[in-house]
């Protein structure tokens, strides 16, 4: 039987067969390899841990009685541990192979600094070198992206990208490329995904309860909100919003239904489960074309912070 634990500060996948092997996969992405750094900038080093301080914050977390800024965190993380788990979890991490020179700690972010991620790419001297429409003559390598003939397309290759970036915690923000954009994500997600309906490890630190203590930007109220309309079968009609769409069999035509009933929920709405449908991971790569967009209205404040909430409620009673 098969039954997957998901622990994020100190986690581990966990397959019970009568002997189990211990994974600690999921824990790479905030505490390293060798768990060598501070998760989220906060935790202790856990390589530095012995053996029985591993097991003992294990067990205090699941019973509330140990942490600071992870306690609320990591309770909900480690109540599936058993004792047995817990042993086996430090096992793996005290007897991990450290490489030399493996365990340098990365300096903490500075909150305050934001990151240009359009930097470069609407440079007016890169803009001027590729203005086609100004050309008499453009040559077959201009055309495309990858910049090179069309007779060697066979043995043309994609620019190689790198996508390591700093541990949770540790890596400065992107500054968002236009008003209420989907942030970038800045940090590495080695280990934290595939995000699902039941494994999202971006909660526990991006809910909002959360987010202060750990430096990190909080999920919006637009995330804790349903905009759709409700929509049921009843006795063969389609209703939405209470209203009977088309006859019998037939959708027809929903454009009647204006506004759908806003509802604010306690807790975040499921069809925003999946953060990487429009948060990304970027790579450290040069533009390849340039970019003419310039956002209008992106002040200091819209570069870091949301205001999508008062836009969809603008006119609205």
């Amino acid at each position: 039987m098969k039954q997957m634990v998901k622990l994020m500060a100190v986690g581990a996948l966990l397959t019970s067969t009568g002997l189990y092997a211990v994974s600690t996969a999921a824990c790479i992405g905030c505490h390293g390899k060798n768990f060598e750094k501070e998760a989220m900038g906060k935790s202790k080093v856990v390589k530095d841990m012995s053996h029985e301080e591993i097991v003992a914050a294990l067990k205090g977390y699941k019973a509330g009685t140990y942490g600071g800024p992870m306690k609320g965190l990591m309770k909900g993380q480690v109540m599936k541990l058993s004792a047995a788990d817990m042993e086996a979890i430090a096992d793996q991490i005290k007897n991990a192979p450290k490489a030399p020179g493996e365990f340098k700690q990365e300096a903490k972010a500075d909150e305050a600094q934001v990151i240009n991620i359009n930097a470069g790419v609407n440079d007016p001297k890169k803009l001027a070198a590729e203005d086609l429409g100004n050309k008499k003559v453009v040559t077959e390598e201009a055309l495309g992206l990858r910049k090179t003939d069309l007779y060697s397309e066979d043995k043309a290759a994609p620019v190689a990208a790198d996508f390591n970036r700093p541990a949770p915690g540790s890596a400065p923000k992107f500054e968002r490329a236009y008003v209420n954009a989907p942030p970038m994500i800045p940090h590495s997600v080695e280990g934290l995904l595939p995000i699902t309906r039941d494994n999202n490890q971006c909660l526990g630190c991006h809910m909002p309860e959360q987010a202060k203590a750990m430096g990190a930007t909080p999920i919006p109220p637009s995330h804790f909100t349903n905009f759709r309309p409700e929509t049921v079968l009843k006795n063969g009609e389609l209703l939405k919003e209470g209203k009977v769409v088309g006859p019998k069999g037939d959708l027809g035509n929903v454009g009647d239904i204006k506004l759908a009933k806003v509802k604010k929920l306690n807790h975040l709405y499921q069809g925003r489960f999946n953060c990487t449908q429009c948060h990304a991971p970027q790579a450290k790569i040069d533009p390849i074309v340039g970019n003419t967009f310039k956002p209008d209205g992106l002040n200091d404040t819209l570069k870091t912070h949301s205001n999508l909430m008062d836009v969809m409620n603008e006119g609205v009673k």
